[in-house]
């Protein structure tokens, strides 16, 4: 059986910014779903877009423009056909970090809407944290890694922008480099490279992501 995101169905719901909203709906909803998190400008919205459908979230030039947690609805289909009567799953696209041009009141902001985000998101949450292919293990990056991984959430990295790799010694670097990221992120579940422009890539990280979301809803039916 071929289970895909169903494209068409996924639809925006809530833009949260206020904490307290946030912890009561999390709490009450007990979601099944997908967090999408990255340093700022490394490509989120172009690969929510390329995962979700391509008018899912606002492509902007401007990083650090997602100012709150912007929450979509979305179903699955099954070779082709949406499954009407299957559950609900959300998407979750987080305000990027690591961005310096903010007020220190804007940024103590985003960082507890953020944290109230991991404190209650539950293990069905699956954690897509991006990168960018380029620049990979940004300090913020690794900020985030020692920040998230107490949380033991399943957790997917995804380095993006393979296709800006133009040089060969850039491509070089990116492969020297492959064996320290699997070895620094040992508690990450996958670790994927992809072009969300191009679309390499992608459809092997749905898959992925599926396979979570299958798991997630068997077990709590189980």
């Amino acid at each position: 059986m071929d289970y895909k995101i169903s494209k068409a169905s996924t639809k925006f719901r809530y833009g949260m910014s206020d904490p307290n909203q946030l912890e009561d709906w999390l709490r009450a909803e007990n979601v099944i779903g997908v967090s999408m998190i990255g340093r700022s400008n490394v490509g989120k919205s172009s690969s929510i877009n390329s995962l979700f459908g391509n008018k899912t979230a606002n492509i902007s030039k401007t990083p650090g423009r997602t100012r709150e947690i912007n929450i979509f609805e979305f179903k699955l289909e099954l070779n082709g056909k949406p499954v009407e009567d299957g559950p609900t799953y959300w998407l979750f696209d987080l305000p990027g970090y690591g961005h310096a041009k903010v007020s220190k009141e804007m940024k103590s902001h985003w960082q507890k809407l953020m944290h109230t985000f991991f404190e209650n998101a539950g293990d069905d949450v699956l954690m897509l944290n991006l990168q960018d292919a380029r620049h990979p293990n940004q300090d913020s990056d690794k900020e985030f890694k020692k920040y998230l991984e107490p949380y033991g959430f399943n957790t997917f990295m995804v380095f993006n922008k393979l296709d800006k790799l133009k040089t060969q010694k850039e491509r070089s670097a990116l492969n020297k480099l492959k064996p320290q990221i699997y070895k620094e992120s040992d508690w990450v579940e996958q670790v994927h490279f992809v072009s969300a422009e191009k679309k390499t890539g992608i459809p092997t990280l749905e898959t992925s992501v599926v396979n979570f979301l299958l798991n997630q809803t068997q077990q709590r039916s189980s």
